[in-house]
């Protein structure tokens, strides 16, 4: 399932603590009820089985050339995701990859969520072979 999202904010501009306790600050809540709105439409996303495995790769296209860590995209989007249903729980992650593209005006996301184990690499689309067979 490919979807395409918003640039989400940093997870620096994600919480904001308040009296003592760390809450999602206006910005991330504003984030993550897009998200829901957008992947609302239709029929919407399919929710893996309950505690199935997955893998996740987004394509981050910048809003400007400023310096981001790419670390600093995955939870707010991992949440958000989690929220609009497109999985139980982002616990079922097993493969996480993020890669930084091209500067796009406003900024966006594509993000990538299949069902493990993978057939095809979601960077280059390879076959995908077992590292060490004694693992699995």
């Amino acid at each position: 399932m490919v979807m395409t999202l918003p640039y989400p904010p940093s997870v620096n501009h994600y919480w904001r603590n308040f009296r003592g306790r760390t809450l999602i600050s206006r910005e991330g809540r504003m984030f993550r009820t897009n998200v829901c709105a957008l992947l609302a439409g239709g029929s919407g996303p399919r929710k893996p089985p309950s505690g199935g495995r997955i893998a996740l790769a987004m394509d981050a296209f910048p809003p400007d050339r400023r310096r981001r860590d790419l670390d600093n995209l995955q939870k707010p989007v991992l949440d958000a995701l989690e929220h609009a249903g497109v999985y139980e729980d982002d616990s079922q992650i097993d493969l996480l990859i993020t890669r930084r593209r091209k500067v796009v005006p406003e900024g966006r996301l594509l993000v990538d969520v299949v069902d493990l184990p993978l057939r095809r690499c979601p960077v280059c689309g390879g076959e995908m072979h077992n590292f060490n067979p004694e693992l699995n």
